[in-house]
């Protein structure tokens, strides 16, 4: 019945950096952008890198995320060949490691975030459980 995980969707404070990040930054390809005459809703765009996409919102005046944990989805996970190049190539666009690298045993883990401080989980697997 379900066969996986479409996509993502991103709420961005600002839409247009957000295109730009992971774009120019994380790489994504865009595949499609439209502008919509909705209320609050005035465009959507959908990145793909690989296998994996996401879909950026542009809503007016979208509220800020909360400083404190909460409950609710918490990172978008990306898959590196190579933690050690991925974050020096992250550095290099003055994106740095918010935690980790951890060696977990079955793989190395690192956080980053995006421009509006949404956690995006690096991770290099030594091997997959499945």
């Amino acid at each position: 019945m379900f066969t996986r995980i479409d996509h993502v969707e991103i709420l961005p404070s600002d839409f247009e950096r957000s295109m730009a990040f992971y774009q120019d930054v994380m790489e994504f390809r865009l595949v499609s952008r439209t502008l919509l005459q909705a209320r609050l809703l005035k465009e959507i765009a959908y990145l793909q890198l690989g296998d994996t996409v996401i879909e950026l919102l542009h809503m007016e005046n979208p509220a800020p995320i909360p400083a404190s944990v909460t409950v609710g989805y918490r990172a978008i996970a990306l898959e590196v060949e190579s933690m050690e190049a991925a974050t020096a190539y992250l550095r290099t666009h003055g994106v740095f490691v918010t935690w980790g690298p951890l060696d977990t045993g079955l793989s190395i883990r690192a956080e980053i975030t995006d421009p509006d401080g949404l956690v995006i989980e690096l991770r290099e697997w030594k091997h997959k459980p499945w």
